[in-house]
């Protein structure tokens, strides 16, 4: 026994001392070629008009799209910055935004150490993101070049390494009942995360933006350079503070590596795919192979888990977190020994399903509601002989929960009372009102959830839902409390403010739902085709090919799909019962088209735009913007403002985007003033 525990703390110092030399060698690659982006700057002498104790330098910023430009500073003291002859100067965060031309811009900043320059470049608003070092250059603007602007390579590269090692090590730790895990459940794992990640991959730009990207990309980006940075002050992460950091972080990883979305949405695809993959082993557990990987290719290609697996946001690591933290729950009890290690192995594993809520809720406050369905899942699985000890490790699941949530947000780590106060006080003020069924309100009745997932769900895929939550509740198994707990437990959120934005704050229901489709279609297989040859793999098929001739249909619109039996996305927003064209989607092509056809210095007018900040118009049409649509010559119109948008009646419609028989977004265009 003795030369075993040796051998287990001997492994236990060895899997614990290689990550952190890793990531130990990690930061110190990064301290040594990172470039503070101020002294990228060319030095300059010292102006009688330049704050005391600061540092002069000059040079160009790369604007790389011209129009209105957010550039600022943030510094504890008092700093000045002139920026193509527009002097700001103060503390704290000082911005202003400035309509620029393409192309370098003359920047002299005189700041303190520990200052940074701050910006939101045409078409991101929010949060300013940090001014990275390849968006400056120590030559004046006629002389200046800059390589790959907007972009922090060396910074995403050894962030990206920091996630993978991250990885690494929990693979690790939990390689030995992974290597339990039979081939052919591993072989389908990875064939559903494939098809996931691939049609998410395909057309993964073609939507457009879309409402919120621009901050949680611009606060992950910033939340990446200050954790590698080393700088954990509470100022460094108050950016976009109303949410927890981790899924910003996750975003932040491909932020560095690209002045867009691209690489942030890919890695947000692949934590969809990842969660649907989960469902595997999740649906073998509860109603066997088959039926999982039915669940997985389900989940891989419903719409609005596609929708929002290309989107830098809160919902696609939640999708992950709620499989991983559900599986971890399901294993609890799994081959635990017979010695006295039992109930030690017992709570490190409640341990590690508590960590994973911690995660979850640091990626989004909702995911709190994984913590009950954990809890369930623990508890009615828990074998006779390990219920007592199951009830009395609970306290360690939930102390792990607390404990990871508060260590991965430094925010909270002066006074998190206090800053847990603020986060939730600005998320609970009233969202814009939007059509509900039939009625425009900010107040949607408890329903509202669930009205949408059944609006939202392919007819064919609501259908097998439904069976298969007959199977279950008939059953009166575990698997029922499970299933059904997985299935109502998120749409506790309607006792909350946020009964708002379709499908998006209950996506673990899809997941559920997913799985009770798989479920009802075997049940359908077994009884009702009991006598067709294969009935499964061919039942399994058409609604492969049912699903796949869906999203053809919609795409790239996924985002505003709704089932057949509502009408499509045209059917609901002629009634008005559902939300269409919330997101911005579409918006870019409508823009596109004004930048294309529109002489130079057109007016145009752009308040029937809601979101008007996703809005590219091409620079020289930002000089003469008009407040008046009877002096435009152009006219946009989108989303809520569609039908209720007063035009002037010479207004003619020359170009409209469309999804499912819905108009997104429409150009009208008026004889030139």
């Amino acid at each position: 026994m003795s030369r075993a525990r040796a051998l287990i703390q001997a492994g236990a110092r060895y899997w614990t001392a290689v990550p952190i030399s890793l990531v130990l060698l990690l930061l110190g690659v990064r301290a040594c070629l990172h470039e503070d982006p101020i002294e990228r700057l060319q030095p300059a002498n010292t102006e009688a008009a330049d704050p005391p104790g600061t540092r002069a330098y000059s040079g160009s910023l790369a604007v790389t799209r011209g129009g209105p430009v957010v550039v600022g500073f943030t510094s504890d003291e008092l700093a000045q910055v002139t920026i193509a002859g527009h002097e700001l100067r103060g503390t704290g965060l000082v911005k202003q935004r400035i309509v620029l031309p393409r192309g370098p811009a003359a920047i002299r900043v005189a700041m303190p150490r520990g200052a940074r320059l701050v910006w939101s470049p045409v078409g991101r608003r929010g949060d300013p993101e940090y001014v990275p070092a390849s968006s400056l250059s120590p030559s004046p603007p006629e002389t200046a070049t800059f390589t790959r602007p907007g972009t922090a390579i060396t910074d995403g590269v050894i962030a990206l390494g920091l996630l993978l090692v991250a990885i690494g090590t929990v693979l690790a730790l939990a390689r030995h009942r992974l290597a339990r895990v039979p081939r052919a459940t591993w072989s389908a794992m990875i064939a559903v995360f494939a098809v996931a990640a691939i049609v998410r991959w395909l057309g993964l730009d073609d939507f457009g933006v879309t409402w919120d990207e621009d901050v949680n990309w611009a606060s992950g980006r910033n939340y990446v350079t200050n954790l590698l940075s080393l700088d954990f002050s509470e100022r460094a992460w108050a950016w976009n503070y109303e949410h927890p950091p981790v899924m910003k972080l996750l975003a932040g990883v491909g932020a560095q590596l690209a002045d867009g979305y691209g690489p942030a949405r890919a890695l947000a695809a692949a934590w969809v795919a990842l969660g649907c993959a989960l469902l595997v082993p999740i649906g073998k557990r509860l109603f066997g192979l088959r039926v999982g990987v039915l669940a997985g290719v389900i989940a891989a290609l419903l719409p609005p888990l596609v929708a929002h697996g290309q989107i830098v946001g809160h919902e696609a690591p939640t999708v992950l977190w709620w499989s991983l933290g559900i599986l971890l729950a399901l294993c609890a009890h799994d081959d635990l020994p017979d010695d006295d290690t039992a109930v030690r192995t017992l709570r490190w594993r409640l341990a590690a399903v508590g960590a994973v809520v911690g995660i979850a809720v640091a990626s989004r406050f909702v995911n709190g509601l994984l913590g009950p369905v954990c809890v369930v899942i623990v508890l009615v699985g828990a074998p006779a002989r390990w219920r007592r000890a199951t009830q009395i490790g609970l306290p360690l699941m939930i102390a792990a929960c607390v404990v990871v949530f508060y260590a991965v947000w430094p925010r909270l780590w002066s006074d998190p009372i206090a800053a847990l106060s603020a986060s939730l006080a600005k998320l609970s003020k009233p969202h814009a009102p939007e059509p509900f069924l039939g009625v425009l309100t900010n107040d949607p009745p408890a329903h509202y959830f669930v009205a949408y997932l059944a609006a939202t769900l392919p007819v064919g895929i609501l259908v097998g839902a439904a069976v298969g939550l007959v199977r279950v509740v008939v059953a009166r198994t575990r698997t029922t409390w499970i299933v059904l707990a997985w299935l109502v437990v998120p749409l506790a959120i309607v006792a909350s403010p946020v009964r708002q934005d379709g499908v998006r704050y209950v996506m673990p229901c899809l997941t559920a739902l997913a799985l009770l489709a798989a479920a009802g279609l075997d049940v359908v297989a077994i009884h009702v085709l009991r006598r067709v040859p294969r009935a499964f793999p061919a039942l399994a098929a058409v609604v492969v090919a049912y699903l796949a001739v869906t999203l053809v249909r919609v795409h790239p619109y996924y985002l505003d799909y709704y089932g057949e039996h509502v009408g499509g996305a045209g059917g609901v927003a002629a009634r008005r019962w559902f939300e269409t064209g919330w997101w911005g989607e579409g918006l870019d092509r409508a823009v596109s088209y004004v930048n294309a056809h529109a002489a130079p210095n057109a007016r145009v007018f752009r308040d029937c735009i809601e979101p008007v900040h996703l809005a590219w118009f091409r620079e020289d049409l930002w000089d003469d913007l008009t407040p008046d649509p009877r002096h435009a010559a152009w006219i946009v119109v989108y989303g809520a403002k569609l039908g209720v948008c007063r035009l002037p009646p010479d207004a003619r419609k020359v170009y409209e985007v469309t999804a499912q028989g819905a108009v997104l977004a429409a150009v009208y265009q008026r004889p030139a003033p």
